[in-house]
Order: structure tokens, then sequence, then C-alpha cells
């Protein structure tokens, strides 16, 4: 933590976030009493799985978003629109292309009105700062997705914010580029070389989060609720292999992880929502049979300690948990405390040829998936047995936004024809049943 004078940053208070329907009216509740400090001198993460707020919490933050109800403070001033001394970098530079390097850093400064002269100072001074001296000139489209986004911190750290808030901005990039980049920051905030008071960080990757922020807040879902607050106390630079610093990878895990005592679905905040307000993940049924053979094997056997795995398989936890959460759901396999173990019919899927798996799956489906259980009764009911796709999306947008709406709509389309429960036609637009009894 840096050395700087002791005053909050910012404040987040009793913030509530909702989702919008399409219809424009509030729909269900996204992040739920929402309570926070930032302090100058530290970076601080913000860990979920996908769906619990995060970027969201990160736009109210920001001033892009407005919340339903509670306050965002900056500096003794209630936030109701984009804030001076805060700024943003994203998942994705979005650079200019028809702009230079030194003008798309430019870009913040003439907003602000700048004059000219001290604009160009800073700006050379900001792309020296971040590593890429030498290339003022370059467009866009001559620079490695590495180098645009670090002409992209350089954009945001040319009008020395205070706050400099990240959104997962190491996922787009390759594991080298990534870390490369991720070490030359953290080396110039450890020397005082940031123009920043405080950094705060979405991150899907506990790795990461352990790597680089001083406090880690983990959000639950379902809605999005502060779980955990984990001080690291580590000195940098860090080592992965520390043991104790895998050991807090490992309480991470096992925190995201935890089951509660008991809910309507069984499992809790697998997925937000219960019955058709489930939102359901985009995950492959190729990389869910994919995951219960290599759990199902050696040196697995049938369960596996997650950190373990999502470093065998080389993927985060954005990857790793909507896959296991999926298995989950469908009581292929239970997830708790950092582990993940196959339940009997999840070694059986496994085990089987590619008929029984198929039937396996459409069985599952139908049992705990509500939206497919919903899907084939409409189906089996009408004389037609078809029913349009806007039938049930229209139904869901009622419990979620229209982004998750889609989400879970496609999701179980891939499943029951997987399972073949039914068949979705994209011409028509619309589910039918191919053998209809």
């Amino acid at each position: 933590m840096l050395d700087v004078p002791n005053e909050t940053l910012l404040e987040v208070k009793h913030v509530t976030q909702r989702y919008k329907k399409a219809s424009g009216e509030e729909g269900s509740t996204v992040l739920d009493d929402i309570s926070m400090k930032l302090e100058p001198g530290e970076i601080v993460g913000l860990l979920g799985r996908s769906g619990c707020g995060k970027s969201s919490l990160l736009r109210l933050v920001s001033g892009l978003a407005t919340p339903a109800s509670g306050e965002v403070v900056y500096r003794g001033e209630t936030v109701d629109g984009p804030a001076e001394g805060v700024a943003m970098v994203f998942q994705s530079a979005a650079l200019f292309p028809w702009l230079s390097v030194i003008s798309n850093v430019e870009l913040g400064l003439r907003a602000l009105r700048v004059s000219e002269e001290e604009a160009r100072k800073r700006a050379l001074a900001a792309i020296d700062l971040i590593g890429l001296d030498g290339f003022e000139s370059a467009y866009p489209k001559e620079l490695s997705g590495g180098m645009r986004q670090r002409v992209g911190f350089a954009r945001a750290l040319v009008t020395r914010p205070n706050i400099l808030l990240m959104d997962e901005p190491f996922s787009a990039l390759d594991v080298l580029t990534a870390e490369t980049l991720r070490s030359d920051l953290i080396d110039l905030w450890c020397e005082g070389r940031m123009p920043i008071k405080s950094i705060m960080m979405v991150t899907h990757n506990i790795e990461e989060a352990v790597l680089m922020c001083d406090r880690i807040i983990v959000l639950s879902s379902n809605p999005g609720r502060i779980a955990s607050e984990i001080r690291v106390k580590l000195a940098h630079p860090r080592n992965r292999l520390d043991p104790e610093f895998r050991q807090l990878v490992d309480q991470i895990y096992a925190l995201m992880t935890k089951r509660a005592v008991t809910d309507r679905v069984g499992r809790d905040g697998a997925f937000p929502g219960t019955g058709l307000g489930m939102a359901l993940p985009r995950v492959s049924t190729n990389s869910l049979a994919g995951l219960l053979e290599e759990v199902a094997a050696p040196p697995y056997n049938g369960k596996a300690d997650m950190p373990n795995l999502a470093d065998s398989l080389q993927m985060e936890i954005n990857e790793l948990f909507p896959i296991a959460e999926t298995l989950q759901l469908l009581r292929f396999a239970e997830v708790e405390e950092g582990d993940i173990r196959l339940t009997l019919s999840g070694r059986r899927f496994a085990e089987a040829e590619v008929d029984v798996r198929k039937k396996l799956f459409g069985d599952h489906l139908l049992a705990f998936v509500p939206l497919a259980a919903r899907i084939r009764r409409v189906l089996d009911e009408r004389p037609s047995h078809f029913a349009p796709l806007t039938r049930f999306k229209e139904e869901i947008e009622d419990y979620m936004s229209e982004i998750y709406a889609e989400t879970t709509i496609r999701s179980v389309i891939d499943w029951g024809r997987y399972g073949e429960i039914f068949e979705y036609d994209e011409t028509r637009q619309g589910f039918s049943l191919e053998n209809p009894v």
C-alpha cells in the first residue's frame, strides 16, 4: 500500500441496483444493499461469479449509471454523473483507429480543455510511463493487443485521476501479454510513479486478485451482495508458488463455492433467480461433457480441487465456474468448499456411449431446468407441437434483463437439442417436437 494521506476517497452507501425491463420498468435486483469504502493508497478487487454485479457496481462508482437506491459519494459529493478525478479502463482499449497513439491519449485532456502544449507534454509523459515510448505516431492497427491496451491505460492516466477503475483490463489478452502488463503496472504502483491515489478493479481471475490487490471484496449472486472482504498482506512482488499465496487462493475458491444451508433449487447462488427466473450461462454441451470426463479420469477419479483443475486446464474462474455450476444444477456434480465431485449420474454420463448420454442429459434437463420443462410441456399440449421463441423469451424477461434472457434462452435451445427433448427452427424462430407422441 502506498503512503498517502488518510482520507476516504469513495464510499458506496447501501446501494441497490435493478435490471431494466424492455418496457423500461424496474426488474429483478442485481445488487442489494452494497456498502464499501475506497481509501487512498490501496488496490481493491471486486471478485465474483458471472452475473453477480461486479461490472454494474463499477459503472455506479464511475457515475456511468445511477443506483435504484442508496448513493455513491466521491470526496464528500454524491456521484450523479461521470466524476472528475475518476478514470476507467475497459476490457477493450476501444481506440479510434484513425488517430495516432498520441492523439488517442490526448483526447481526454482535450475534453478537459487543457491547452494543446500542456496536453502534448502530458500525453508524451503518459506514453513513456506506460512503456510505449517511440510509438507516439503509430496507429492502432500497427499495434499488438497488449500495446493497444497500454494506450488505453495511458489515456486514463494522462488526466491524473485520483481513482483508476479497471474492468477486467487483462481478460482480452493472451496469458504472457497479460502477465507482462500486470507486472509492469504493479511495479509502477509500488514505485509510486502512477499519478493516482487508488485503484478499484473487476476481475474473474482469483490469482490475479491475490497477485495485485490489498483488499478483495467477494460478491455473492442472486442478488449481488458482499459475501466477504479479504485483506492481502503479502508484500510485493508476490510469488504465486508461495504457500501463503496458494492458501489465499484456496480460501477464496472455497468461499466462492461454499454451499448455503438450503434454497429452493438446492444450491446457493449457482444461478440468479429460481424457477423461470433462473438466468443461465452460455455453456456448451461439449464443455460440460469435457469437464465430466476430465474429473472422472485419473488423477481425479471423480473429485478434483478446483484451483488445481483450473491450473491444469488453463482456465479462469469465469470459464470454469459456469461449467461446474451447470453440472451442479443438472445434478451431475457437487461443487463445495473449492472442490468438484461427480454424482452417480455424473459418473454414468462420463462412462456412457453417446445415445445414453443424450437420454440422461435430456432427463436431467427436464427435471432441473424449469424453462426447458416449460417449453416441452407447451409443445406437448399444443396440437401443432410448435411454439414461437418470443412466447418464452417475453416470459423470462419479467425476471431478468434482455441480455440475460437472450443468453438463457440460447443455452436452453442448445441443451434441449443435445438432450433431444425438442427441436428449434432458426428460420421459423420457434420450438417443435421431432417425434410428437
